[in-house]
């Protein structure tokens, strides 16, 4: 499965320190992301694969990755609306279905979320009123 940076990625990986540009692609094999020259970076469920990678395979990488990015930085920002977005986001059949469920008591985005569909992605950004590119 093809991978891309959805930011600017500076990280201690498995095999050193690398510094990768956004939209570089990467490859899993094997359970693990590699660059094209074969070094091995991490995990994709990993805390760094999360954080630096999302699924490019149907080549919406770039828009995944800025959904994803607009939708958390949304959700982190500490203002008056904060409690609101998040009872909207506990509220949401959709925003269930990329919860991790083994937390009950706090909400944690499950690894389905950097793999999911362009469609839903925009549809929770619209409900945590995460600003991105296209709206």
């Amino acid at each position: 499965m093809r991978y891309i940076t959805r930011r600017r990625t500076r990280f201690r990986a498995i095999c050193g320190t690398v510094n990768l540009p956004y939209g570089t692609q990467v490859q899993e094999r094997d359970g693990f992301l590699y660059l094209s020259d074969g070094r091995q970076l991490c995990t994709p469920e990993s805390k760094h694969g999360e954080d630096f990678f999302c699924v490019d395979e149907d080549g919406h990488g770039r828009e995944r990755g800025a959904l994803i990015n607009a939708i958390l930085s949304r959700l982190q920002r500490q203002d008056d609306q904060r409690q609101a977005r998040w009872e909207k986001v506990w509220a949401s059949d959709l925003c269930a279905r990329y919860r991790r469920q083994d937390h009950k008591d706090f909400w944690l985005w499950s690894h389905a979320l950097y793999c999911a569909p362009v469609e839903d992605l925009e549809k929770i950004a619209a409900l945590t009123g995460a600003v991105t590119a296209r709206g």
